[in-house]
């Protein structure tokens, strides 16, 4: 199945039938006067979240949506008949922005929201309307208004309670197989996970939150190097980071540079990112011997200067996972409690996830402009960069295969 989280499309509502100029005509009626309808409205172009929906793929086929303008009216005041609503379904936590102004039309994170992006057209007035004391015999009537027009670009941003970092083959896969009911692939070479993977982690009976896993990170993942900034967005929805350390990697590099670098590269793509709460897990113990796997750890956390919570684990054995989900839905459920109780402090939080959003937004655009602008100099050979008159849209797209 493809999993593609950005698309753009136009939509474009119907316009209203036309009003018509009538007038009663009927035996032994004289004078029958003015009978003209009004058109009927065109459809409107509606977007709503389904949870049954988790990617945009329908979308990179068929980018135009149209909806039907209204019928014309008629004599004997027959108004014509209004054109149905178009509803287009795209997965929960996505995001609708206005290609032209860059403003933020709606955000879909609810089952069921939705939100207008095309207005249909009002149908006209048939000559009824203009009917008086003076005018009794009017033949004025007007057409229907067009329906409105836009280009629209459909983001999604998975939405979890926690986000898993690390780099490839740091056991992401495996934490999350070992905590939850989701099935990643898991493999012994960097990159397995090619897409996100959501799963539902149940703390105790009741209590229970999302946990997404990306694809791992590597050094200049922010500037778009690997996988990184197609999938770096999909944190900004998260309350907490997990960020899984692997304490023996099997390529030999040093597990306190890997972790030093994802760290960076976390600031580099959004400060604003970089500032939510981070637990640190180290992860793969079972490669280590046990004489030696408690100086090793401390090693680990004394080059890092690390001083925030810490975890000590190993996915494959699901040694010590318990502890981190319990510490996770504590963490979780004070957040909550909080904005629910304080609401200084959870205007606060709406205002650092809005600038974060914004954050992650400009960045990943920002990025995939720049690899368009590289990837036209390379194929047209130049030094140049920016080339007007070779305009490649698709060439960033992100589309990827599970």
């Amino acid at each position: 199945m493809r999993f593609v989280d950005e698309a753009v499309i136009t939509v474009e509502a119907g316009d209203g039938g036309n009003g018509v100029a009538s007038f009663r005509r009927e035996k032994f009626v004289p004078f029958g006067g003015p009978d003209g309808g009004d058109g009927g409205r065109g459809g409107s172009v509606y977007i709503q979240a389904d949870e049954n929906t988790s990617t945009l793929v329908d979308f990179r086929y068929t980018r135009r949506f149209r909806a039907e303008r209204g019928k014309n009216g008629s004599g004997a005041n027959c108004a014509g008949r209004g054109a149905p609503d178009v509803i287009l379904y795209v997965p929960v936590g996505t995001t609708i922005v206005d290609t032209d102004s860059g403003d933020i039309i709606g955000d879909l994170v609810a089952q069921g929201q939705r939100v207008l992006v095309a207005q249909g057209g009002d149908g006209g007035l048939g000559n009824t309307h203009f009917k008086s004391s003076t005018n009794r015999a009017p033949r004025k009537f007007t057409t229907g208004i067009k329906g409105e027009f836009r280009e629209i670009r459909l983001e999604l941003k998975v939405l979890a309670d926690v986000g898993l970092l690390g780099m490839p083959n740091a056991g992401k896969s495996t934490f999350i197989r070992a905590v939850s009911a989701a099935k990643p692939k898991v493999a012994d070479y960097p990159f397995t996970t090619m897409v996100p993977n959501l799963g539902v982690v149940d703390a105790d009976r009741h209590r229970s939150f999302v946990m997404a896993d990306i694809p791992g990170l590597i050094e200049g993942a922010s500037d778009g190097a690997g996988l990184g900034i197609r999938f770096l967005k999909h944190l900004a929805r998260t309350r907490i980071l997990l960020h899984i350390v692997d304490v023996q990697p099997i390529d030999g590099s040093d597990p306190t540079h890997n972790a030093k670098a994802i760290l960076n590269e976390l600031k580099k793509f959004s400060p604003t990112l970089s500032k939510l709460p981070v637990v640190l897990v180290l992860n793969k113990l079972d490669q280590l011997d046990e004489a030696t796997r408690d100086e090793w750890c401390d090693y680990i956390l004394n080059e890092l200067q690390w001083d925030g919570p810490t975890f000590k684990t190993s996915g494959l054995l699901e040694s010590g996972t318990k502890e981190v989900v319990y510490y996770l839905m504590d963490q979780i459920e004070q957040q909550r409690e909080r904005e629910l109780e304080d609401p200084e402090y959870a205007a606060q939080m709406k205002a650092f996830r809005d600038q974060l959003e914004e954050e992650t937004r400009e960045q990943t655009l920002a990025a995939k402009e720049a690899y368009r602008a590289q990837r036209r100099a390379q194929r047209l050979g130049l030094d140049d960069e920016d080339d007007d008159n070779d305009d490649d849209d698709n060439e960033m797209e992100v589309y990827y295969v599970r």
